[in-house]
């Protein structure tokens, strides 16, 4: 009759006492968890900039908000709703701030380098009215909660 081994005998079970008892010993922190990541957001993006026609206007954004063109708002494509951005008119140095409530722009302008859409308000700020679309830069000052 084959005789057993008493439980502690055994060398891998030994190994394995010794290294788990020596280990909580030690005042080994657990590994701090990295912060999930975030998609990365240029801080300044380049780009035309438009501005939303009047028909929009008292209509429900994305977001939930009704559209007023006569308040500082803006629509961007991927930009979390409530971000707060600064949009520049290159051509004449004239900035304005505004917050991103709506998605945008789509179509047409979408395809030709339209990166935001104003309101008519933010659009007479930097006087652009009459061009309709500008070169602009929009500088990110704040981002909004996640969508």
């Amino acid at each position: 009759m084959a005789t057993r081994m008493p439980f502690l005998t055994r060398p891998w079970v030994a190994a394995v006492v010794v290294a788990l008892a020596s280990s909580a010993c030690t005042g080994h922190r657990p590994v701090p968890v990295p912060a999930p990541v975030v998609e990365a957001v240029a801080p300044v993006l380049e780009g035309d900039a438009t501005y939303l026609s009047h028909f929009f206007h008292g209509r429900t954004s994305a977001s939930g908000v009704p559209f007023d063109e006569r308040k500082l708002v803006a629509a961007h494509r991927t930009l979390p709703f409530g971000s707060i951005v600064r949009v520049t008119n290159v051509k004449n140095g004239r900035s304005v701030t505004v917050r991103i409530i709506d998605r945008g722009p789509y179509g047409k302008n979408y395809r030709e380098g339209t990166i935001i859409d104003l309101s008519r308000a933010a659009a007479q700020r930097l006087r652009m009215i009459r061009d309709g679309q500008i070169p602009a830069r929009v500088e990110i000052l704040r981002l909004g909660e996640a969508d």
